[in-house]
């Protein structure tokens, strides 16, 4: 099956659903001074549905750190809104977990200590104790209950990224943001992570975007894959909906014909959209510097020291 490229306003700029739980709507967003400014991302429409698993898939540097950095509200869209039940976002909050690629760990504080810090601060309203007893609650979950007093150093890459869950969650915000969180690990922890992560949303049933560059991954996890197109001006093409059933086993998946058929038609669709915008980019004029090649020939000046 070969789906359409060649015209990202076909797939992205379609309105999102009325009942959206979290909402893009004409999401621009460019970085630098206005003549040298770089458009990363364009028109951007996304509708997620409140309890959806949505995975992000796309090319390392197509923009998809900013586009959740925009979910979070770390920054600020230039053009378009972004919106969680119907209610603008302005700037960071705790009803938005951020879990990053790079743990984002306090150095000085125990797993306990980090995961308390996020939970200090939203729920500072309870008493020591409720508080103390959320905080285990959550690092029981992600199975760290005997790490509880140790440092980020004495930690594994897994274990550390398990803490970032943890604090996340804790806040028990109404949609969790995943930034490539396991990008950084060795394949055997990747494996581990995910099912943790498919586990954990089993549990809570939260709303889930991960932003991943791994279509298996994407498969693995979410109930819908949005491909995110190559920037510059990159927008997101069409929906695939991933209607294998739950829990997913990746062994059983690589014998499924429905999970070879998604994977090829996500892959290809991925491929096709960055032989287009690259046959783009070549088309465009490109100004060259305003030199004069060196005259060899002329006679050089010697240096009188």
């Amino acid at each position: 099956m070969t789906l359409p490229v060649s015209d990202p306003s076909a797939t992205s700029s379609r309105p999102c659903p009325p009942d959206s739980f979290f909402e893009l709507s004409a999401v621009s967003k460019s970085y630098g001074a206005v003549e040298s400014r770089t458009d990363v991302l364009c028109g951007v429409n996304l509708g997620i549905s409140e309890g959806e698993f949505v995975a992000i898939v796309g090319f390392s540097g197509s923009g998809k750190s900013t586009l959740i950095s925009l979910m979070g509200g770390l920054i600020e869209p230039d053009a378009g809104s972004i919106s969680l039940r119907g209610a603008p976002i302005q700037g960071p909050g705790p009803d938005r977990g951020v879990v990053f690629q790079n743990y984002s760990l306090l150095p000085w504080l125990s797993v306990e200590g980090n995961v308390a810090l996020a939970v200090d601060e939203v729920f500072s309203d309870w008493t020591a104790a409720q508080r103390r007893e959320h905080v285990l609650r959550y690092v029981e979950l992600v199975n760290l209950g005997e790490a509880l007093a140790k440092f980020p150093s004495e930690l594994s890459g897994g274990m550390r990224q398990r803490v970032s869950v943890a604090r996340a969650l804790a806040t028990d915000p109404a949609i969790l943001l995943l930034d490539e969180p396991l990008s950084a690990l060795d394949a055997l922890t990747r494996a581990t992570l995910q099912d943790e992560i498919e586990r954990i949303w089993e549990e809570d049933r939260k709303t889930v975007v991960l932003i991943t560059n791994d279509v298996d991954e994407a498969i693995l996890l979410a109930d819908r894959i949005v491909p995110l197109r190559p920037g510059p001006r990159a927008t997101l093409g069409p929906s695939f909906p991933v209607r294998l059933s739950r829990p997913r086993n990746r062994t059983a998946l690589n014998h499924d014909p429905e999970f070879k058929s998604l994977r090829n038609m996500v892959t290809q669709y991925l491929i096709e959209a960055a032989a287009t915008q690259a046959s783009e980019s070549y088309s465009q004029p490109v100004s060259l510097p305003d030199v004069e090649p060196m005259d060899l020939s002329a006679p050089r000046l010697s240096i009188v020291r």
